[in-house]
C-alpha cells in the first residue's frame, strides 16, 4: 500500500513511496481491465492508438505535438498540474511527427501516464499549502521529463523513477513478460535469471521487443527489473 514520507528534497509537503511490486500491480490491473473493458479480451502490445486513449482517460488534455523546444533538446514529455482538475499532458512533436520514433513515443506516453496517476495527489498537498511555503515547485506545478531518464532513472528523483516504473509496467506487465519470457527460458533449459551476455538473455531481450513493441533499452530495463536476467544466474524457483 502507498504510503507518505519526508521529501528530504524540500520541493513537496511529503513524497509518495510506492514499491515496484505495487506499481507493478497498478499498472498490470489498470491496462488489463482497459483492454477487457475494450474489447473484451486482454492481448500484448497494447496499440499506441490504444495506449493514447488510456493516457487520455487521465488528464484533461493530451497533446502531442507539443513544441518542447524551450524546455531543452532532451525533453520528451511534460506534465502540468492544475489544482482540483486532472493535469494536462505535453508530449513532443518529435516524436510524435517521426515513425521511426514510435517506441519512444510509447515509452514517453506511458511515462507520463505515471504523472498523472500517481502524482496528482503529491501536487494536490502542494496545492493546499500555505502559499508561503514550497513557492519554487508552486511556481512550477510540473514534471519535466527528458530523455535520459525516461525509461530508468535513480531514486533520488523519485517522481522520475516511479514514472519511469510506471513506463515498463504499463508496456510491460509483469505477469504477461514472467509468463512470455518465463516460457521462452525453460524452453532452453533455464528456470532462473538468464545471465547477462549469453544467448538466452538476448533472446529473451528480442523476445520482449517484438511481444510489447517496446525498444531494445526499455526491454533490458524491464527484464532486470524483473528479474529475468541478471549478472549471474537466480534462483531456480523464478518462475513459480
Amino acid at each position: 500500500m502507498a504510503s507518505w514520507s519526508v521529501d528530504k528534497s524540500g520541493r513537496f509537503p511529503q513524497r509518495l513511496f510506492l514499491r515496484a511490486s505495487e506499481i507493478d500491480r497498478d499498472c498490470e490491473r489498470l491496462v488489463t481491465t482497459f483492454l477487457q473493458q475494450r474489447y473484451g479480451q486482454v492481448r500484448f502490445p497494447i496499440t499506441t492508438n490504444d495506449l493514447t486513449i488510456l493516457v487520455e482517460q487521465h488528464c484533461t488534455s493530451l497533446n502531442p505535438y507539443a513544441d518542447l523546444s524551450d524546455e531543452g533538446d532532451d525533453v520528451e514529455g511534460m506534465t502540468c498540474f492544475l489544482p482540483g482538475e486532472m493535469p494536462e499532458i505535453l508530449i513532443s512533436v518529435l516524436l510524435t511527427e517521426q515513425s521511426n520514433r514510435e517506441n519512444r513515443l510509447r515509452t514517453t506516453l506511458a511515462h507520463e501516464l505515471g504523472h498523472a496517476f500517481y502524482h496528482r495527489a503529491v501536487f494536490d498537498q502542494l496545492f493546499a499549502a500555505p502559499p508561503h511555503m514550497f513557492e519554487a515547485a508552486r511556481a512550477e506545478p510540473r514534471t519535466v521529463c527528458k530523455r535520459g531518464t525516461m525509461v530508468d532513472s535513480g531514486e533520488f528523483d523519485w517522481l522520475e523513477w516511479q514514472a519511469g516504473y510506471v513506463s515498463g509496467a504499463i508496456l510491460m506487465p509483469a505477469q504477461q513478460v514472467r509468463r512470455t519470457v518465463g516460457d521462452l527460458l525453460r524452453g532452453q533449459g533455464i528456470h532462473g535469471a538468464a545471465v547477462v551476455g549469453t544467448q538466452p538473455a538476448a533472446d529473451a531481450e528480442r523476445h520482449t521487443v517484438t511481444s510489447f513493441q517496446v525498444s531494445a533499452e526499455a526491454a533490458r530495463v524491464r527484464l532486470r527489473k524483473l528479474g529475468l536476467v541478471a549478472d549471474s544466474a537466480g534462483p531456480p524457483t523464478l518462475f513459480g
